[in-house]
């Protein structure tokens, strides 16, 4: 069993069920017997008669109230014609005993059975007289007991009943931990904001303990990275101010140069334009980690960002000799989101392709749908002929500034943050990416996103649209 609750639940129920039940056999087993109560039967069955015969009813009525007394049971006395000798004012169950039928007209496991009642009879000393004794003890609490003695009705109360409380105590300690667990879940998922909620201030054990911590971390958490996003802004705003500054000086600069400064110029406009580009980079990823934004509920249509980023990257891919080649599958591809956010995810997946690939080479790109629990997705899929990179970096790539070789990244103007945005626009969008060695050589990267559902599933052949042709 994975489920704590049901653990507790369950253990607490059959210790207490057990309990109940021993107790109720240990008693039954340690009850008087009935040999002894067939003993005092004959006993006091002689006396009685003897009494009555000697002394009248009063004197009988003495000696079985003193019965009763001292050992606690209860004696009527009938002659041959069924009448109560002592005048004790015998009840109906007990004449019904002695006439030889049953205590209760109706035995049932509903209700408890009645206490075990034995009768006897024998004649007078003279022979001429038929007395019976009808012999009960007293009335008394005897839940335990059902027909013909068997506890059935006891140990059924018993195993309901302390089913009930372990119930109660098994949600009392597990409740928590389910609402500790939903927040942790939420944290995960990107809410800064989730809570576990404090219980009340008078419960002080471990659980309400690691509540209080929870959120306490929760708190300290958001805090910090709401403190690092709004630093990343400012930063990023304050940088622009100087940087534009320095644009205008450049074209000052370049008004009044000759043509032996004229290289190192074009060096400053290409560092300038970095910066410019890293600045808004930074912007972009400060926008997606804050956690207060949501995805706007606006259609896409995820075939027309895949042809349009496949057309520029196509353009861009001549320089090194290469080719963008694209094939979507037919159908429609509407996604809730923002336009430019997935245009940019996709375009720098397939820049960093193209960076990489091997000159001459070309880098397909591939949209097409896949089903999973939640429904069906759009699998875009970039693949290059590169020399891939190394299993233990693959998970890394996605991460913030993160480069394989600093000095391969200065080549080819790269800071980390493109394939960083790519993973965080996407997961803004409820989907994931991830990236693939290919076993021919080069890498696949994947990004998955989940379909709007007013999207037809319309299915014919795949036609490859290559980049600068009509869909």
């Amino acid at each position: 069993m994975k489920s704590l609750f049901l653990k507790i639940f369950l253990s607490f129920w059959m210790a207490f069920a057990l309990f109940l039940v021993l107790a109720i056999l240990v008693t039954l087993a340690f009850r008087p017997r009935t040999s002894s109560w067939e003993a005092l039967l004959s006993v006091a069955l002689n006396d009685s008669v003897n009494v009555y015969e000697q002394g009248g009813n009063r004197v009988l009525r003495e000696y079985l109230e003193n019965l009763e007394r001292t050992q606690h049971v209860r004696g009527y006395l009938f002659n041959e014609n069924m009448e109560e000798v002592s005048h004790r004012g015998a009840p109906d169950w007990a004449l019904r005993v002695a006439t030889g039928g049953p205590r209760v007209p109706h035995e049932g496991f509903i209700f408890p059975a009645p206490p075990p009642v034995l009768r006897d009879s024998r004649s007078s000393s003279d022979g001429l007289h038929r007395y019976t004794l009808v012999l009960s003890p007293p009335p008394g609490p005897r839940l335990f007991l059902g027909p013909r003695g068997l506890p059935i009705p006891g140990l059924v109360i018993a195993v309901i009943s302390s089913g009930l409380v372990c119930y109660v105590l098994a949600w009392f300690l597990t409740m928590p931990i389910v609402r500790l667990r939903a927040a942790t879940r939420q944290l995960a998922a990107g809410d800064l904001a989730a809570r576990a909620g404090a219980p009340d201030v008078r419960r002080r054990d471990e659980v309400a303990g690691l509540m209080r911590d929870f959120d306490g971390m929760a708190e300290r958490l958001e805090r910090l990275v709401k403190a690092q996003s709004r630093l990343l802004n400012d930063i990023s705003h304050e940088l622009r101010s100087p940087l534009a500054r320095l644009n205008v000086a450049l074209g000052l600069a370049r008004q009044r140069a000759n043509a032996e400064s004229g290289s190192m110029l074009d060096r400053i406009e290409l560092e300038a334009s970095r910066l410019n580009e890293l600045i808004g980079r930074i912007l972009t990823l400060a926008r997606l980690e804050d956690g207060e934004q949501h995805v706007p509920a606006t259609p896409v249509s995820l075939d027309e960002v895949v042809l349009s980023v496949a057309e520029d990257a196509e353009f861009e891919a001549q320089a090194r000799h290469c080719h963008v080649r694209s094939e979507i599958s037919a159908g429609s591809w509407g996604v809730c989101g923002e336009a430019s956010l997935l245009h940019s995810a996709i375009e720098n997946v397939v820049r960093n392709a193209i960076r990489y690939t091997r000159e001459g080479t070309t880098v397909e790109i591939h949209l097409e749908r896949a089903e999973n629990a939640s429904g069906t997705e759009a699998v875009v899929s970039v693949t290059d002929c590169g020399s891939g990179v190394p299993a233990d970096a693959l998970e890394k790539l996605f991460q913030p500034f993160y480069r394989l070789d600093d000095d391969r990244g200065r080549l080819t103007g790269g800071v980390g943050l493109g394939l960083a945005i790519t993973e965080r626009a996407v997961r803004f969008h409820g989907g994931r990416v991830a990236a693939f060695n290919r076993a021919e050589g080069g890498l696949r990267v994947e990004i998955h996103l989940p379909l709007d559902s007013t999207s037809t599933n319309a299915e014919k052949a795949p036609e490859p649209v290559s980049a600068g042709q009509e869909a």
